[in-house]
């Protein structure tokens, strides 16, 4: 097999600003541009795509190579309900004693509300775990642990 064995793809309004905000949130980088491009509009343009189609898809990638692609997909209907599967952004907080550093778990949500995001709860239960839960700017649930 080669390449990942498996990309992540989630639905969006706007797929490049929703997917420009995964990448700042996750430490990704748009896709590049296929060999022999300076840049995706260069692609797109000598491929025949018309120019309101270049935001139906969009694609974030680790630079280093080690995580899933994400790619997002351009879809007509808003988001209805609760997500099936959500992303876990790891704050790096440490147990002190019998709960996490909640200043560290605090911090990355403001950075995360920063970029487009908000703040649903907080979830502090030692003996269940300690997370905050957010959405993306298109109400995607995901978790800061």
């Amino acid at each position: 097999m080669t390449g990942k064995p498996f990309q992540l793809t989630m639905d969006a309004a706007n797929p490049q600003a929703l997917g420009a905000f995964w990448a700042e949130a996750l430490g990704y980088i748009e896709e590049p541009a296929p060999d022999g491009f300076d840049s995706w509009e260069a692609a797109l343009t000598a491929w025949g795509v018309p120019e309101e189609k270049w935001d139906d898809g969009y694609a974030i990638v680790d630079d280093a190579g080690n995580r899933p692609r994400i790619f997002f997909q351009r879809v007509p209907e808003p988001k209805t309900a609760k997500n099936r599967l959500h992303i876990d952004i790891e704050s790096g907080a440490r147990r002190t004693g019998t709960t996490k550093d909640w200043a560290v778990l605090r911090s990355t949500a403001a950075r995360l509300v920063e970029l487009g995001g908000t703040v649903q709860l907080e979830f502090n239960d030692k003996e269940g775990g300690e997370w905050i839960v957010m959405q993306d700017p298109e109400g995607n649930e995901f978790c800061v642990c």
